[in-house]
């Protein structure tokens, strides 16, 4: 569960934004927009998924705890450790479904910004460090970073 709960981190920070946030997805609209933020898309399924991942993993502390408690070959502990157990697999199976259903399946990538950021990247220039050298590949870079320009761009002007 504690990867579930990264993965709608992971998403819920990708699909921030609009301007001042990630905006690398879109996620689908579940739900009326923010109420202090007209036309935000809250991530409410991955907040679905974040929530069932803090009780499941409750429920497990508890079943570790009521596991610990028998003695020997007996032990009274066992009702809420089986109701515990029996509450996750119903809240992972239900949740799984719907974050699927309502969430994962509808995601959209921004293409357009994903596709700027890479030609704004500097990290092509370690393909052309073995054809130009270190030190013009970290002139290229720097100039690429202080004008704001792509490395193809510059690479052809630079000398």
């Amino acid at each position: 569960m504690v990867n579930m709960s990264k993965i709608a981190n992971d998403l819920r920070f990708m699909a921030s934004g609009p301007r001042t946030g990630l905006n690398n997805i879109h996620l689908p609209s579940r739900q009326p927009g923010s109420s202090i933020m007209p036309g935000k898309v809250n991530p409410v399924m991955a907040e679905v998924i974040n929530q069932i991942a803090f009780h499941v993993i409750g429920n497990d502390q508890t079943i570790s705890l009521a596991s610990e408690a028998g003695q020997f070959e007996l032990n009274v502990m066992e009702p809420i450790l089986v109701f515990n157990l029996l509450q996750s697999i119903h809240m992972m199976t239900n949740g799984f479904k719907v974050f699927t259903d309502y969430c994962v399946a509808g995601i959209e990538a921004n293409e357009k910004l994903l596709k700027d950021n890479v030609e704004k990247s500097v990290g092509m220039i370690t393909a052309l460090n073995p054809h130009i050298g270190y030190e013009k590949s970290a002139q290229l870079a720097r100039e690429a970073i202080t004008s704001g320009k792509s490395v193809r761009c510059i690479q052809y002007t630079f000398k």
